[in-house]
């Protein structure tokens, strides 16, 4: 039977040839014991990692000369699906002739990129690149091993997506330099979320500590509130800005306190107008309520007392909101 008419063609067509041959014939599964250690003058090294994602794991065995901390030959187990072996066969094959330093510098973007056939089509479909990840992140168990230090030793920066190797501090820059608004976006400028999608909001396959659409909230809530601040360095007051001047104002204010709340409810509202009648009198902001803010009774009540309290505080007392 062909494969075709075992799984269907276009199964198989996302996985690389190279991918497919380790699967079926991985040159470096076995293991190593003190014994074959001793036989080559070198440290027997042993570590293990398995992916909560996919009940995968992987132990790794390093033979290392210590005179030179280049590890002179590895081996691996696994236990779970084809990727994940053609992974990690391809992970030992990076390793072997590497100092431990240089190895712990190998991603699972290496290990990916190592099993295509060619440069510009992935090796293996976006759902199988925690594989990848479970071989870079076992390299770090057995430096930590070797070295006798905590695996989390080795990472320097909160990395939020682990399939592109993409930290909190870069999506965060990313976002303010390129004024980014959607989670599509930040895929689009870093990867992040390209792969195995974890990392975008809970509910994925596997749990994190940080998702693209609460960082995305928190960046623009930062860009929001440094608008807000530079609108506020103002040598006027808002009282006596003009009328254009006091609608960025509002607006800024909107932005960064006001607006992130209605979204959360599936609602917005907008500026009509801002009046003042007189010297000293009340400043006027007419509002309009939009999506499921449009009608709800809390417009007239606590939401609208929020608003008005929130100007007041951050741009002038004499403001008065009034919905329209």
């Amino acid at each position: 039977m062909g494969k075709n008419s075992l799984i269907g063609g276009s199964i198989w067509d996302e996985y690389s040839q190279k991918v497919q041959d380790r699967m079926n014939n991985p040159q470096h599964m076995g293991e190593f014991s003190e014994e074959d250690a001793k036989a080559r003058n070198a440290k027997l090294i042993v570590a293990d990692f398995g992916a909560e994602s996919c009940g995968d794991a992987v132990r790794l065995f390093w033979l290392v000369d210590e005179k030179t901390d280049k590890i002179i030959d590895a081996k691996f187990k696994s236990f779970g699906c084809g990727t994940a072996i053609a992974s990690s066969d391809t992970m030992v094959d990076l390793c072997i002739g590497k100092t431990v330093d240089e190895a712990v510098k190998i991603t699972n973007l290496d290990v990916e990129f190592a099993m295509r056939d060619n440069p510009e089509t992935p090796a293996v479909p976006p759902q199988k690149m925690h594989c990848s990840v479970m071989a870079y992140d076992v390299i770090k168990q057995a430096a930590a091993h070797y070295k006798g230090i905590s695996p989390e030793d080795f990472e320097d920066q909160i990395i939020v997506c682990e399939c592109a190797r993409v930290s909190l501090g870069t999506i965060k820059e990313v976002i303010k330099l390129n004024d980014l608004h959607s989670v599509e976006e930040i895929t689009q400028y870093t990867k992040a979320g390209a792969f195995c999608k974890s990392c975008i909001k809970p509910g994925g396959h596997e749990k994190r500590d940080y998702y693209l659409v609460d960082i995305l909230a928190e960046t623009r809530a930062e860009i929001d509130r440094e608008k807000l601040k530079n609108t506020m360095k103002s040598d006027v007051a808002f009282d006596e800005m003009t009328v254009v001047g006091q609608l960025k104002a509002v607006e800024s204010v909107l932005d960064a306190e006001i607006r992130p709340m209605l979204h959360n409810d599936g609602g917005d509202l907008e500026v009509i107008d801002i009046q003042k009648k007189a010297e000293g009198a009340a400043i006027d902001v007419y509002i309009r309520y939009l999506g499921a803010c449009s009608g709800c009774s809390s417009g007239s009540g606590a939401t609208l007392y929020a608003i008005e309290t929130i100007l007041q505080e951050e741009l002038s007392p004499n403001i008065r909101v009034m919905p329209v």
